[in-house]
């Protein structure tokens, strides 16, 4: 195939998207556009509650003036997945779900709510320190992906309730 045909089919796939109502959830008018500096997150104690918070601020901003508030509540727990043969676990997953209300703030009415799960894993060693090293590593990369997540299925919503 040469470049010109590449160029074709891809232009072709494009226009195929725009023809069926496609549209970038982050571009103007999508879903995510919507939700850009209007999401006020109200956060969950502890570590992962942080950590949640400040992925969705990344992805979101933080609003001066808010039409949302967000109130995610995070529940973890850990299982051994690898048992060795002196009967001590090798790997665990850490495992997480989020339930969500996202409400706004002028009218008070709940506008979406929801869960996400997600799970990720680690290894545990003989030194409790690099265990407890490798499960905070484990429960940062947990928190981004159930951000990713909420906030995928957050500007969908979004995107579906502009039309």
């Amino acid at each position: 195939m040469s470049s010109s045909d590449r160029r074709l089919f891809l232009l072709s796939g494009l226009a195929a998207l725009a023809g069926c109502g496609f549209a970038p959830v982050y571009g103007p008018g999508g879903g995510g556009d919507a939700l850009m500096g209007q999401v006020r997150v109200t956060p969950p104690r502890g570590r992962a509650g942080f950590l949640l918070t400040s992925e969705i601020e990344a992805r979101l901003g933080r609003p001066e003036t808010p039409r949302y508030e967000l109130r995610p509540v995070i529940a973890l727990r850990s299982e051994a997945i690898a048992i060795d043969r002196s009967n001590v676990a090798a790997r665990a997953n850490l495992i997480g779900t989020v339930h969500y209300t996202l409400t706004d703030l002028k009218s008070g009415e709940k506008v979406d709510n929801g869960k996400v799960t997600n799970f990720t894993g680690y290894s545990t060693f003989d030194t409790p320190i690099v265990t407890r090293a490798a499960a905070r590593d484990a429960e940062a990369r947990l928190m981004q992906m159930l951000a990713d997540q909420m906030l995928t299925r957050l500007a969908a919503a979004a995107a579906s309730r502009s039309r």
